[in-house]
């Protein structure tokens, strides 16, 4: 097959970029519904039991990091492949990232038995929330196994220029979530009320539901990557390639459960209010992130297969179109902070104290919403490139290295405002240090 038959070597640029990306940004916004409607339905047991689920997001969202990652790793290993036509090397890739799903599973479990109560009663003294947020954690820990297996089939339908299966499931997932959630939590139906153990199983139970759809379907309907095991060998090489971009993705992924646990302990110093509050902010505004990741996403195959096939030009076309409509989602998410902060707060039956926290923090942080555009989109960009570091690079800037330690410094003379100024400071610096790394990368690229 020549090899500008492929949509992601021939169509317009900005129609390929919103065609792939819209599928994703439908996908990302299922994804945040499962967290946000977890928060709204707990948020009515108790504020001690909002607390707990806070408490549990930086091990939660560990999964998400490692499944997320190491999709990301399979997804730019098998979409450079197929710009170059290595169907070997695509089907050594599908196989790799079967077996390594497994493993990662496994490793969850074992962190679910022997971490989850020394590692959540470092941020509370309360025996109830402690006990409430380990109940939580270790199901969505031991049952992981959904979350592995669904953003494996999803990275590489992805991987293929396939965003509508990956949509599909996750909605699949999502309304499932949705149903369940009440019915569990609050023991509709004669049920017994579970309480946060009804969300956390929930949540596991449209993970696995969606996993299962979506592998069945990958299995028999993806032409483009086929599985086969039967003459299985380990290959380092071909395990390379995927955790060069996969373990800085992962770790990307995971800077926000990094920076979740380091700035409870600042917030730990004020209230379990002021605990409870950011948890609700990282899950907000995972609405208007996550949409934006929807545009990444569908900006990775087309970079990585325009490398491949050596097409400078259409990956410059790719960078400014991802810009651009990054940009607006950010612009909008940044006015809606801005503007309707007490909206978004009681949506979570925020009380006058939540709220008197609250608001500030929303209008602050969102400062930086549009200045992050373009660490977003740069480091996206470096994954599909295979070059996890850079991206890392940016990562680490926009989300620890300079919101940890200067709000620990600023909290001790500003209160809560220099814990949230410290997210546009630290987007800004990000946004700088991207432009400098990728031009010196596009400078010495010889296609």
């Amino acid at each position: 097959m020549d090899k500008n038959t492929n949509a992601m070597g021939t169509k317009k640029i900005m129609p390929l970029l919103i065609s792939m990306s819209v599928p994703p940004m439908i996908s990302m916004l299922i994804q945040a519904l499962y967290n946000i409607v977890d928060s709204m339905y707990v948020a009515r047991v108790s504020e001690d039991a909002l607390t707990a689920v806070s408490l549990a997001y930086p091990l939660q969202n560990m999964i998400l990091a490692v499944s997320c990652g190491f999709g990301i790793g399979l997804s730019a290993c098998a979409s450079r492949a197929l710009g170059a036509k290595d169907d070997k090397e695509v089907t050594t890739t599908a196989n790799h990232g079967l077996i390594f799903c497994a493993v990662h599973w496994l490793l969850f479990v074992l962190a679910g038995i022997f971490l989850t109560r020394p590692f959540l009663s470092a941020f509370t003294d309360s025996p109830e929330i402690l006990d409430m947020s380990c109940q939580y954690t270790q199901i969505v820990l031991f049952f992981s196994i959904g979350s592995m297996y669904h953003l494996y089939s999803e990275k590489l339908f992805q991987a293929t220029g396939n965003m509508i299966m990956p949509m599909f499931f996750q909605g699949i997932g999502a309304i499932f979530n949705i149903i369940l959630d009440p019915v569990l939590i609050f023991g509709w139906f004669g049920l017994p009320a579970m309480g946060v153990q009804g969300a956390a199983v929930a949540t596991v139970a449209a993970q696995i539901l969606a996993a299962a759809l979506s592998m069945g379907f990958f299995l028999k309907k993806c032409p483009s990557i086929k599985i086969n095991l039967k003459d299985f060998r380990l290959d380092g090489a071909i395990l390379k390639k995927i955790y060069m971009v996969g373990i800085p993705s992962a770790i990307m992924m995971a800077l926000p459960s990094i920076l979740v646990a380091a700035l409870n302990s600042v917030l730990a110093s004020f209230s379990a209010t002021a605990i409870a509050v950011f948890g609700l902010y990282i899950k907000i505004q995972s609405f208007v992130y996550m949409p934006a990741n929807g545009v990444v996403q569908g900006m990775r195959p087309i970079m990585g297969y325009n490398y491949g096939a050596g097409n400078k030009k259409r990956m410059n076309e790719t960078l400014k179109a991802s810009m651009e409509a990054t940009g607006v989602i950010m612009l909008i998410g940044m006015l809606l902070f801005l503007l309707f902060p007490g909206f978004i707060m009681k949506l979570f039956d925020a009380n006058q104290e939540m709220l008197r926290i609250g608001v500030p923090m929303l209008r602050i942080i969102a400062i930086g919403f549009l200045i992050s555009t373009v660490g977003c989109v740069l480091s996206g960009a470096f994954e599909a490139l295979g070059k996890g570091i850079q991206s890392l690079v940016i990562s680490v800037l926009r989300q620890l290295v300079i919101i940890i330690p200067l709000a620990a410094l600023l909290s001790k003379s500003m209160g809560l405002f220099g814990v949230w100024i410290t997210f546009p400071i630290a987007e800004l610096l990000a946004a700088f240090v991207g432009c400098v790394l990728y031009g010196q990368f596009m400078k010495h690229l010889k296609l």
